[in-house]
This record gives C-alpha cells, sequence and structure tokens, in this order.
C-alpha cells in the first residue's frame, strides 16, 4: 500500500531545509481584529484557571487569553506552556492554512520561550511544541522533513516526562510521527514502532478517538487483509467515541481526519 511521503529528494530539501534556519517556520502573528468584550484578566488568573482553557472554550475566550499572553512580560508566564496549548487549540480550529500556520508557530515560539526560562511542567512543553511545530510544517515537505529530528526529540521527551498528558497525546504524536514519516536511510519512519507506539495508546488510554483512529490508519499501513475485521472495530469505537463524548471544538476537526481516512480507507478497500 502506498502512503504520502514527506519528500521527493532528500538532499535538495535538506539542502533547502539548512537555508530556511533552525526551524523555518513562519514567525508572523495573526491579529486578532476587532476583538472586543475580553474580560479583564491577569497571568496569574489565567495560569490559575488554565484547565478551562482547552477544547471546551470557545475561540474568543481563547483568543482573549492570548492577548494577554502576548503583551505581558510576567516571568511566571514565560515558564508555563499555557500559550503554547492556547494556540494549538486555535490553530487546529482554524481554516484558513496560513493562519493556522501562523497561530503553530506563534505557539513553538511560546514553548522555546518556556523551555529558555526553566519552563515548569516541562513534559507539556514539549508536548505542545511538537504539536504546534507539526502542524506549522506538515504542508510544507521541505520544511517537514528539516525538522524530523527535532520532532522526534520533542515528542520522546514529552514521552518520558508526561506520557498520560492528553489522553495518551505523547504516545499518540510520536506513533503518528513514525507512521507517516519516510522510511531509512530517507527519514526515521518505522512501522513497528508506530504500531507499539499506537497500540500502547488505545490500551492505556481507551476513552479518546483518535488513539483508535491512529492505530486503525498503522493498521491498515501493514496492508496485511487479515487485519481487516480489527481496523474496521477501531475505527468504529473510534467513532462512537467522538459522537457521545463532550470534546468541544475539537469534535469538528478531529471528524474530519475520520472522514479523510474512511474516504482514502473506502478507495482502497470498501468498508462493508
Amino acid at each position: 500500500m502506498s502512503k504520502a511521503q514527506l519528500l521527493p529528494n532528500v538532499s535538495i530539501l535538506v539542502f533547502l531545509a539548512f537555508l530556511t534556519g533552525c526551524a523555518g517556520v513562519e514567525r508572523d502573528h495573526v491579529q486578532s481584529d476587532q476583538l472586543s468584550g475580553c474580560p479583564k484578566q491577569t497571568v496569574a488568573s489565567l495560569i490559575a484557571g488554565q484547565d478551562q482553557l482547552g477544547p471546551l472554550a470557545d475561540t474568543h475566550t481563547l483568543k482573549c487569553a492570548l492577548t494577554v499572553l502576548r503583551n505581558t512580560h510576567d516571568s511566571a508566564a514565560h515558564r508555563t506552556a499555557l500559550g503554547s496549548h492556547i494556540c494549538m487549540h486555535l490553530a487546529e480550529r482554524e481554516t484558513n492554512q496560513e493562519n493556522r500556520e501562523k497561530l503553530a508557530a506563534e505557539g513553538v515560539s511560546f514553548a522555546e520561550t518556556a523551555l529558555a526560562h526553566g519552563g515548569t511542567g516541562e513534559g507539556a512543553v514539549h508536548y505542545y511544541l511538537a504539536a504546534n511545530l507539526g502542524m506549522a510544517v506538515r504542508e510544507h515537505p521541505t520544511l517537514a522533513i528539516g525538522n524530523l529530528g527535532r520532532l522526534e526529540d520533542e515528542m520522546k521527551q514529552a514521552l518520558a516526562l508526561s506520557p498520560d498528558l492528553d489522553h495518551g497525546g505523547p504516545l499518540r504524536l510520536l506513533g503518528m510521527l513514525y507512521l507517516k514519516a519516510p522510511t531509512w536511510p530517507n527519514g526515521i519512519g518505522d512501522r513497528d514502532k508506530a504500531l507499539e507506539l499506537l497500540g500502547k495508546a488505545v490500551k492505556e488510554h481507551p476513552e479518546h478517538p483518535l488513539n483508535h483512529l491512529f492505530y486503525a490508519q498503522a493498521l491498515w499501513d501493514e496492508d496485511d487483509e487479515t487485519v481487516l475485521p480489527q481496523v474496521k472495530a477501531e475505527v468504529a469505537l473510534g467513532q462512537k467515541l467522538l459522537i457521545e463524548g463532550n470534546w468541544g471544538y475539537s469534535k469538528e476537526p478531529w471528524q474530519k481526519e475520520f472522514n479523510e481516512f474512511q474516504q482514502e480507507y473506502q478507495e482502497t478497500r470498501p468498508i462493508s
């Protein structure tokens, strides 16, 4: 079975990636024009209520919080993963590719600042850095191949420090990196590692829809007809969890991922 590779010509793209710099991602901010009605907030109040600034928070609330974090000189803000976390959720919701990449790049910058300041909760910092970096470069093969090593390193550190974060998020991200990246000698892709990590994510965090979707993708990528019933079961369970669970604003982009996989799957092997 064929799958999309991240690069057509490794030597040329690695050279170009080197010319773009370390991360090579866009650093401009997405401006929130005419953002009004924001509550009076401090960095301290945002940090204290950061558990509420996730998938269940509306976009206006996240943009207001991001504005505070952008404009603060509070050292406490510079040590937290909160800015990177907020950017990830805003980027995930953004339908405009350019704006999505700018938000994700800003999330990378927040995380880099946190690490430079000896950030608290470093597992989360590495995790959101990797999640944002992946979104920032995924549509650009040159940048993607240039950042494979960094993505792997950040995800490994997140897994070592906070394996259960975001319902097994580090397992999920690292597993998908190994699944989608080009294999040796062109890259770090490894199907066996992908299956192991994503299978562990499903086993340890069966409550998360994407764990089942990504594990199904890894099984399908093996091109083994005997796993078809398991692929179908994982997709069905993931869909059920997505529909019935309270996943907030993440539900729409995740449903799109399910739809895209099912369309790809059905074009090759129709689900009966």
